[in-house]
């Protein structure tokens, strides 16, 4: 990220319209790593973009109509510029519509909290943002900018709490008074379940379990998804198997985590399709949300397996967090176990059809159960199976 800066601030030398944006400043200004460069532009944000993508000899996308341009450059280097805009809203929860030729401080009024209403001019380091944005962000403070905002794009009631996570910032006493009403009066059934799902994954991916227990406040989490408790301990412990797993998706386990409660799983895998997930999101989900830690509990290592190697691995990371040992067992050991025997030799021995994949998923479960440990373990396990 350091080389984009470096390489824009060199291509917009002379752009006197040009300012960068929302998160990238307000994390330059916290001493942070940005995550994203947004550059807006007062005027003509494709006639910027044409003279920048001849300066650092890159591809340039063009889209007049709605004020944008992408440029491409060697090295990876991508710059995003919009012209500045102002919106507004026809309705509660509605696209907002949009009017180009804004200046930079109606196109930063137009966002969503004071800290990410900043802009600084890569021409001369000037900086203008909306009033308490500096204010709010040496205080730590996430302040809606005017009193309709919620009301206007419900998402920002997921992004308050996926910032608040993100910069461990409190959250203003009057907007989290807002934020509440807003939740209580439906304002997310006024936005469509993609959108919202969108933001929802986001937050999945931020630090835990502090982005669940922001969602949590207000009722918004139980408003957005059936089920929805945060156990802190819980999520603490399954992030950590996930990451001791290796292929497990901290996003799936730290929302399953959250979604351990008494929602039926059609409820919850209806809900989740509303939100637009991906199939097989939503599917690790449900399973690991649903997986029956208690049976678990007592399961042999074959038992285990049987019931775990269907299931997308996130199901057994959730059992073994609540304690289920042979869940754990499996993730550490029981899965990776390979027969010294193979359906060749079964053929070899005189099994065919299925009599093979009987023969050798029982030579598997003498194997985990360290009845056969030997290759003529395994070979005898499964032709007596097989007979």
């Amino acid at each position: 990220m350091a080389k984009v800066f470096t390489t824009a601030l060199a291509a917009l030398e002379g752009e006197e319209g040009v300012w960068a944006v929302g998160g990238a400043v307000r994390d330059a200004l916290l001493e942070r790593p940005p995550r994203e460069l947004d550059l807006v532009v007062e005027g003509d944000a494709v006639a910027v973009a044409q003279r920048v993508a001849a300066r650092l000899d890159g591809e340039l996308v063009e889209h007049e109509r709605f004020g944008t341009a992408t440029v491409r450059a060697p090295g990876g280097v991508v710059l995003d510029l919009a012209a500045a805009r102002r919106e507004t809203y026809p309705r509660p929860g509605a696209l907002p519509e949009v009017a180009l030729g804004a200046s930079v401080e109606e196109d930063l009024a137009r966002r969503d909290f004071s800290v990410n209403a900043l802009a600084v001019r890569p021409a001369d380091g000037a900086v203008v943002g909306v009033p308490l944005a500096e204010a709010d962000l040496r205080a730590g403070v996430l302040r809606v900018l005017h009193d309709a905002s919620f009301r206007d794009d419900p998402t920002r009631l997921v992004r308050l709490a996926r910032y608040a996570a993100r910069l461990g910032f409190a959250i203003d006493p009057h907007t989290a008074e807002l934020a509440e009403a807003a939740v209580m009066k439906g304002a997310l059934a006024t936005v469509t379940g993609e959108r919202l799902g969108a933001e929802l994954r986001l937050l999945a991916r931020e630090p835990q379990p502090a982005a669940l227990e922001a969602l949590e406040r207000f009722g918004l989490g139980a408003a957005l998804l059936p089920g929805f408790a945060v156990d802190a301990g819980l999520v603490r412990r399954a992030l950590a198997l996930a990451g001791a797993a290796g292929d497990a998706r901290p996003d799936r386990v730290a929302l399953a985590a959250a979604l351990r409660g008494d929602a039926p799983a059609g409820a919850l895998a209806a809900r989740l399709r509303e939100l637009a997930f991906p199939a097989a999101d939503a599917a690790a989900i449900v399973a690991a949300a649903g997986v029956d830690a208690g049976a678990l509990a007592c399961a042999r290592p074959s038992e285990a397996d049987a019931a775990l190697a269907r299931l997308p691995v996130e199901a057994a990371v959730m059992a073994a967090a609540e304690g289920a040992e042979p869940a754990r067992a499996w993730l550490e050991r029981g899965r990776r176990a390979r027969l010294a025997i193979d359906g060749d030799d079964l053929l070899a021995a005189g099994l065919s059809g299925p009599a093979v994949g009987r023969g050798l998923a029982a030579a598997r479960a003498a194997l985990l159960d360290g009845a056969a440990p030997t290759r003529d373990d395994q070979l005898a396990a499964a032709l007596d199976a097989a007979r």
